[in-house]
């Protein structure tokens, strides 16, 4: 791990693109130091099936942003079979917990080489919006100027009739 602290955001790889993405502490798969491509197989697996799960928040907003993306997933580490994965929460209102567990679970069942899950979560305390891709930051911008300017087209729909 780098000279950063273990809970840094900075150290988890949440920008959706081609370096990775969660690992564990020790750059390769948690029992092995070598970070063998064998050994992290599960967990590199299990993170990109990871990025199928969206986040219901952003699909009712219709951003339809993945854990992934959303910088939702702390970390995956895989020991033996079991996998234990940490995702952040984006607040402590979060209700969506259990949905996370299922889905995360149910994915799990789908993976070669893992039997099981623990999967905790952060009480919904480290998440910022910082922590999302920049992928995810021009999606959600995009979707949210798109819902701006329908809205003034039809406050300014409404104003001209009522002006009339």
């Amino acid at each position: 791990m780098s000279e950063r602290g273990r809970d840094d955001p900075r150290n988890d790889d949440n920008d959706d693109g081609a370096t990775g993405g969660p690992r564990s502490d020790d750059g390769g798969a948690a029992g092995d130091p070598t970070g063998s491509a064998e050994a992290t197989a599960p967990a590199d697996r299990l993170r990109e099936r990871m990025r199928e799960i969206v986040d219901p928040c952003s699909a009712a907003t219709g951003s339809n942003l993945n854990v992934v993306e959303m910088g939702l997933l702390k970390s995956i580490r895989v020991d033996e079979g079991h996998a234990d994965v940490e995702i952040r929460l984006t607040n402590p209102m979060c209700h969506m917990v259990s949905y996370f567990l299922k889905e995360i679970e149910d994915h799990v069942d789908e993976i070669e080489g893992l039997d099981s899950v623990t999967v905790e979560n952060d009480g919904g305390f480290e998440w910022s919006e910082e922590m999302m891709s920049e992928e995810a930051t021009r999606k959600r911008q995009a979707v949210l100027d798109e819902q701006e300017a329908r809205y003034r087209r039809e406050r300014g729909a409404v104003g001209s009739t009522t002006d009339a």
